[in-house]
């Protein structure tokens, strides 16, 4: 029996190693022309290159290398020789891949059917690139020409990305530029595209640093096309309206709030702005609710739950909305809000950019004047 546990004991412990090693991410690869060449192994973390390490090749030009990539975590891997980078990956936990390559970048990979989704990827954005270049060279007017290399390319990328939702080659073909100064995906109204990709990747890899960067590009695209509305719509009031969900999850809006002077104020459900609301503005609105002032509460904060929960258990009797995208809310921009809290008042219906109140003292004055 003992004999027999010893045996299963080894037995479990070759699984686990056999599983862990089956898990390692392998490039192998030959160089042509490269015998005792150093090439450099990096990874793309977002929009920079982290250099992993630098390997070199055998008299044959022959190279190996292994790195340990988290399941569900795919990774973008780069070769470089010196400053050219010479092939392209995109890596999950598990893959085993032979890469063949020059000193010019010329390669072909087998054994990753994402990375062979990249180099197409990266074959198209240069195939376009290189039409540009020829325009610019030939035509003394090039913009018409331009234009429709733009369009071309747009569309087929956007078709590219519809029939890939499930592939994180999209990531790299929302940030690809044409030149400098022209994004392919450069407009507001591409965040909602951003955004049906980002939910379709995110049921795949939700820990991924690729779709978690799209997805902040896309939110700030999307708080962008929200701005350009509300300044649109801003010639009807004086100032930038806000519609929030309040406590009951209804719509409010501050341009529906009835009264003299309203105070807009932007918080975060912090310890010291906690002991604000008790300790400032219940008797500030208990002074004052009945002349005529009106307390609009914007919360900035991703708990959604924390806040309603504090609003509750204070109670808090003015209007409470919450802006779950916290620091990435248009209205952040729109109101110069760059710490919180923040106050700003409105009067008749109307911004008193002139209000001058940073103290409790200074809120009190305020509103004896204008009340």
């Amino acid at each position: 029996m003992r004999s027999f546990n010893r045996i299963a004991v080894t037995l479990s412990v070759a699984v686990a190693l056999v599983s862990c090693a089956a898990r390692n991410t392998v490039i192998s690869g030959v160089l042509a022309d490269g015998a005792d060449k150093q090439l450099a192994v990096k990874l793309l973390d977002v929009n920079r290159y982290q250099l992993l390490d630098s390997i070199k090749t055998t008299r044959s030009g022959s190279f190996s290398y292994q790195l340990n990539i988290k399941e569900g975590r795919p990774e973008f891997i780069y070769l470089f020789y010196g400053d050219r980078q010479i092939a392209s990956l995109l890596l999950k936990s598990g893959d085993h891949v032979m890469v063949r390559t020059d000193t010019l970048g010329a390669y072909s990979v087998e054994g990753s059917e994402e990375s062979l989704k990249l180099q197409q990827v990266e074959n198209a954005h240069n195939a376009v690139i290189r039409d540009i270049s020829r325009i610019l060279e030939r035509e003394s007017s090039p913009e018409a020409s331009i234009n429709r290399a733009y369009v071309n390319y747009y569309r087929d990328r956007v078709k590219y990305v519809m029939n890939n939702p499930h592939s994180l080659t999209v990531v790299p073909v929302f940030f690809q530029q044409l030149t400098d100064g022209l994004p392919v995906f450069g407009q507001s109204t591409d965040g909602l595209l951003m955004r049906n990709i980002c939910d379709s990747l995110k049921t795949i890899y939700p820990e991924s640093r690729y779709v978690k960067a799209l997805e902040k590009e896309a939110q700030s695209r999307l708080n962008m096309l929200e701005m350009n509305s509300m300044i649109q719509d801003a010639g009807e009031v004086s100032f930038i309206d806000i519609s929030l969900p309040g406590m009951d999850g209804k719509t409010k809006k501050l341009s529906e709030v009835q009264s003299k002077v309203t105070m807009v104020y932007f918080w975060s459900t912090t310890a010291e702005q906690k002991m604000f609301n008790l300790d400032a503005l219940v008797p500030l609105y208990e002074e004052f609710h009945g002349r005529g002032f009106e307390i609009y509460s914007v919360a900035l904060d991703a708990n959604k739950a924390a806040w309603a929960s504090v609003v509750r258990n204070q109670k808090l009797p003015w209007v409470n909305v919450c802006d779950t995208r916290a620091d990435q809310s248009p209205y952040v921009a729109m109101y110069g809000v760059t710490s919180v809290p923040v106050l700003w008042f409105l009067v008749d219906g109307e911004i008193d950019a002139n209000a001058k109140v940073s103290t409790l003292p200074d809120i009190r004055n305020y509103l004896r004047k204008k009340l």
